[in-house]
């Protein structure tokens, strides 16, 4: 089923390009990250969410059938709240008109599907896979092989995002972690892409999927894709990010991506929310050992790609001890705090860590973790690249 078509339909008579309302214009609609609507408006980059209305949901603006919300990326992409909520109750306006035939459209797909429902792992292809992220500024492109991650972090906050992306197309409930979408003719797609496009930094994002899930061993997705940025006339920085050890696999791969491009352009980061592998374990059962991520940074960095760890969300403990062995295996650091308990709540009411989910907490431990870091020479970023990928356009993009 192609979503994406269905969003368009969503806010017909309007196309990609088109003006919905005075300065407000439609870049695109993309189901990456959930349903969400790419607008510029008066020259600012600004994501509109929908959803069917749920109980309980909180939302910017809504139609009959569908909420919307408007992002602001953790605060590093800070919209006027007045602002957010006109735009959004402009788009509800347009798709309340649509929206009875296109979920009509939807139901009656769905049900001629042969596909059954109760399957967790979905053979799927794309029309395309390079999605435009970033400000417009500072500009990039998400690539995801998968849909849906088997690692399944307790914390992950994609996951009521694409919860929301399978009750519109009547797939049954399933829990995080247990289902995942390959999409088979990702490599191929992106090998078009590639040459038809001026590059921009490619990250293999895993909030939504991590590339290196355990399904990779035997789809070898991510490693087609890479082999399509290695073959490539262009040369395309490439940051990859994992919580499993499986990228170690592909590491002869991406160092040659490294040698050919630059040890600037190429970067392997881990999420390490902690160093102790205890609180790994209740948070992050099916990823990688602390131990093995520390292992897959001194392998890449050994073989001459830059390597840097995401600490996000911050979990308990010791912040001396993770800035000690940071500073032997990386080059940079990202940290974040944590954006909602989404399905950890059992681990986050226990006594032992009760506190990781006040938000005082995460930034006090934020801050003290950049203090000591930035104290012995590490280069600690914010955002979605480290400052060595990232691209300034002026004017945007």
């Amino acid at each position: 089923m192609d979503l994406r078509a269905h969003l368009l339909a969503l806010i017909s008579p309007y196309a990609c390009g088109d003006q919905l309302a005075p300065e407000v214009v439609l870049e695109d609609a993309t189901t990456e990250m959930g349903l969400r609507y790419r607008l510029r408006v008066a020259g600012q980059r600004l994501w509109v969410d929908i959803a069917l209305l749920s109980a309980g949901q909180r939302y910017a603006a809504r139609s009959q059938r569908f909420g919307f919300g408007y992002r602001n990326e953790g605060g590093r992409n800070p919209i006027d709240s007045k602002l957010g909520e006109r735009v959004c109750q402009h788009v509800a306006k347009i798709v309340q008109a649509n929206e009875q035939d296109v979920l009509t459209h939807i139901a009656e797909r769905a049900s001629g599907e042969q596909l059954s429902q109760s399957r967790r792992v979905r053979q799927v292809e794309v029309g395309s896979l390079l999605e435009l992220a970033g400000t417009t500024e500072i500009p990039f492109y998400t690539v995801s092989p998968y849909m849906g991650c088997t690692i399944g972090c307790r914390f992950c906050y994609a996951q009521s995002n694409l919860a929301a992306v399978r009750q519109l197309v009547q797939l049954p409930e399933a829990p995080w972690g247990s289902y995942v979408d390959v999409r088979t003719n990702a490599a191929a797609v992106l090998a078009a892409e590639l040459e038809s496009k001026d590059p921009l930094p490619i990250k293999f994002c895993p909030i939504v999927s991590d590339p290196y899930q355990a399904i990779e061993a035997r789809e070898l997705v991510t490693q087609a894709c890479l082999r399509a940025i290695g073959e490539c006339s262009q040369v395309w920085p490439t940051m990859l990010l994992t919580r499993s050890a499986l990228i170690l696999r592909d590491l002869s791969l991406i160092a040659s991506l490294a040698q050919r491009a630059g040890p600037q352009s190429v970067f392997v980061g881990v999420s390490l929310p902690t160093i102790d592998d205890s609180v790994r374990a209740r948070f992050e059962p099916r990823a990688a050992s602390v131990a093995e991520r520390l292992e897959i940074l001194k392998r890449f960095r050994e073989a001459g790609v830059s390597t840097g760890a995401i600490v996000q969300p911050l979990l308990p403990g010791s912040v001396e001890h993770m800035v000690d062995l940071l500073a032997d295996h990386v080059d940079s650091v990202s940290i974040d705090v944590l954006r909602g308990v989404e399905g950890a709540a059992a681990e986050f009411a226990d006594p032992k860590f009760r506190m990781a989910a006040d938000s005082a907490w995460q930034m006090e431990r934020a801050l003290a973790l950049r203090d000591k870091l930035v104290a012995r020479g590490i280069d600690v970023w914010r955002g979605e690249l480290p400052k060595m990928m990232q691209v300034h356009i002026p004017g945007g993009r």
